[in-house]
């Protein structure tokens, strides 16, 4: 239980994509520990001490949406930041909604506490573990990731691990190592997310040819690693 309300940076009202088989409103939480170059979210990697958005006045839209939309998405920036996350997750389970988490798998601890909150998990694997800090710029950011892939795996919570392409960050042999890695760990359905330079904050990576990675070939070793594997195409 927290006194301070959720650091909240934006808020989508509708979507049909950022929860699977659910229409969905997105809250946008500020704060990120990492600095991933492909990150489309720069805006929300500080955490300023007033939140942009008042968190009362998405609950009062929220009530209004009842019935009109399946579930609540926590995103971000990463959500697990905020110590107001429980709380606001129960606030919108109380209202009716299923809630979606997303999250960059930065805190294994704050994770776990909130799994039992959650119906469905979207997370992302950036890189083989051993190389994270590669994508994070973080020295020993692939720890922690590999700990909370381990506890949402082990929660029973359905889930959707994905990772965002880009061949100067992640080349075709990491790719396979990472997939091998996810497989081991009992990972069953997978998505990789073609790199999109729209909104990207990294010139060098816009400029880098990232659409039309990965290749054909690598995809086909790739799909054969998961029972269910999606391309997410830019």
């Amino acid at each position: 239980m927290t006194d301070r309300p959720l650091n909240v940076g934006g808020f989508t009202p509708f979507t049909a994509t950022d929860y699977p088989g659910q229409l969905a409103a997105v809250v946008f939480v500020q704060g990120c520990a990492w600095r991933c170059g492909y990150c489309h979210n720069p805006h929300l990697q500080q955490r300023p001490v007033a939140s942009p958005l008042d968190w009362r006045d998405i609950v009062t839209t929220l009530e209004r949406r009842r019935g009109l939309l399946d579930a609540v998405v926590f995103s971000g920036g990463e959500p697990t930041t905020d110590p107001a996350l429980p709380d606001a997750m129960r606030q919108v389970r109380a209202l009716g909604f299923k809630v979606g988490l997303h999250t960059a798998c930065i805190y294994p601890e704050r994770l776990a506490a909130v799994l039992p909150l959650a119906d469905w998990v979207g997370f992302d694997v950036k890189a083989p573990f051993e190389d994270y800090h590669i994508v994070t710029r973080v020295p020993g950011s692939g720890a922690a990731a590999h700990a909370c892939v381990q506890a949402i795996l082990a929660s029973g919570v359905d889930y959707e691990c994905r990772t965002t392409v880009h061949p100067d960050l992640l080349p075709p042999d990491a790719l396979l190592r990472m997939a091998d890695e996810l497989r081991a760990l009992g990972v069953a359905r997978y998505v990789i997310q073609q790199f999109r330079p729209q909104g990207c904050a990294d010139a060098g990576l816009r400029l880098a040819t990232g659409v039309a990675y990965p290749a054909e070939e690598t995809l086909d070793g790739v799909r054969a690693r998961f029972p269910a594997f999606l391309l997410r195409r830019a």
